[in-house]
């Protein structure tokens, strides 16, 4: 999985200074299925947008899906996710762009969607690009 955050809204460091959050606020059908779809366990990166544009750190997802508590709509779910580690070193979307392993990964397709997913084979790459260590489920 990726997640996605403005960092003037909610960075990696606000995340990892928190240890945990409720990923809340996602309004988009296809990002909320996403949201649905994790698992207790699950990695997801977690992607800074704006002007970073850069993979930045990794979290767990800690609860499955569950109404979203910032809305009375019950279309809108939400995950748990906690800070696991930051990447040793920042992968930028132009390094993402640039490798032909990560031609097809759905950052690039659907670009304007907060939660997406990864195969493992992409996690893996985005995660030696950055020179960090794999990390246990």
């Amino acid at each position: 999985w990726l997640v996605k955050s403005e960092p003037s809204v909610y960075s990696w460091r606000d995340f990892a200074g928190d240890g945990s959050t409720c990923w809340d606020g996602v309004r988009n059908y296809e990002a909320r299925n996403n949201l649905r779809a994790m698992e207790p366990g699950d990695l997801a990166l977690f992607y800074h947008t704006d002007e970073e544009r850069a993979v930045v750190g990794i979290a767990r997802v800690t609860r499955s899906a569950y109404p979203d508590p910032t809305t009375d709509d019950e279309r809108w779910l939400v995950v748990d996710l906690e800070a696991v580690k930051p990447l040793e070193r920042p992968v930028a979307l132009a390094e993402i762009k640039r490798d032909d392993a990560l031609r097809d990964v759905a950052l690039l397709r659907q670009s304007r969607l907060s939660v997406l997913p990864l195969s493992k084979a992409e996690f893996e790459r985005i995660l030696a690009l950055g020179q960090t260590s794999r990390v246990a489920r």
